[in-house]
């Protein structure tokens, strides 16, 4: 099982994060846990004072190291010394979040996540975090909703937590490309009827033409994520609507509109 600490000034904002859906339903089969410390109960004084202003000057106020570290150190002891462990700083300046950094920290026992708020946290507190983490290039109110979308796409990679082995396997990005469309009942809605081959329960069909989508679509929306995938001759078919033993070497994106 593998945990998830969250350190944050608000913990209010992961009540429902935590217990329904998917990650709820894991935590009760005993697949994952997610613990949130509120960052605020290590605070010193009366009146728990957590950030302070920048030395100088500038707008805003900047997280405390100390009361992080205290909080980030009573997490520490939470998890046997053996076990594998990672902290992680949700920043704004960090790099960015992959579906290759999902698979890499479901590896661990134990996750730490720091959220950030206001103008951010002293940068002192680097010294004893393994890495920064961002989840695109635009600035949030806080590091929360950075946080549950990272603990939200590891936890998918633990096995047993979709319920279906396959289910992540087939996520967009897991192989590199957008997922295929996907349809459900009724066969026709509002005139726009579900693909035929769909329909046909012929499986190596079905497999063709949703490889097929998975390629066209991530090369007309994303095709930066092509650029470095070694087709297979079966997949260049698919993409540029070849017959067989033809291939083309140019990678433009075709000029198809995916079927959604």
């Amino acid at each position: 099982m593998i945990r998830f600490d969250i350190l944050t000034l608000f913990p209010g904002m992961f009540e429902g994060f935590t217990t329904e859906s998917i990650l709820g339903r894991a935590q009760g089969e005993g697949l994952i846990s997610i613990v949130v410390t509120n960052i605020r109960d290590f605070a010193s004084g009366r009146h728990k004072i957590t950030d302070d202003y920048s030395f100088g000057g500038g707008c805003g106020m900047v997280m405390m190291a100390e009361p992080i570290m205290r909080a980030l150190e009573s997490v520490s002891t939470a998890t046997k010394p053996e076990n594998k462990s990672r902290i992680v700083l949700m920043s704004p300046q960090g790099r960015g979040f992959c579906q290759e950094d999902a698979i890499r920290l479901a590896s661990y026992d134990q996750v730490i996540f720091i959220c950030g708020h206001y103008e951010g946290v002293d940068e002192r507190i680097s010294s004893v975090v393994d890495e920064e983490i961002s989840i695109g290039d635009f600035v949030l109110t806080g590091g929360e909703i950075a946080a549950m979308a990272v603990v939200d796409a590891t936890a998918r990679m633990i096995p047993g937590v979709l319920g279906h082995e396959d289910s992540a396997g087939s996520d967009s990005f897991f192989e590199g490309l957008l997922d295929y469309p996907h349809y459900t009942r009724p066969r026709v809605w509002r005139g726009i009827p579900v693909p035929e081959v769909l329909l046909s329960g012929d499986h190596e069909a079905i497999r063709l033409y949703r490889r097929s989508q998975a390629l066209k679509r991530t090369a007309a929306r994303r095709p930066d994520l092509l650029e470095g995938m070694e087709l297979t001759e079966e997949d260049e078919r698919l993409l540029y609507d070849l017959p067989k033993k033809k291939r083309r070497s140019s990678r433009k994106s075709p000029a198809v509109k995916d079927d959604y």
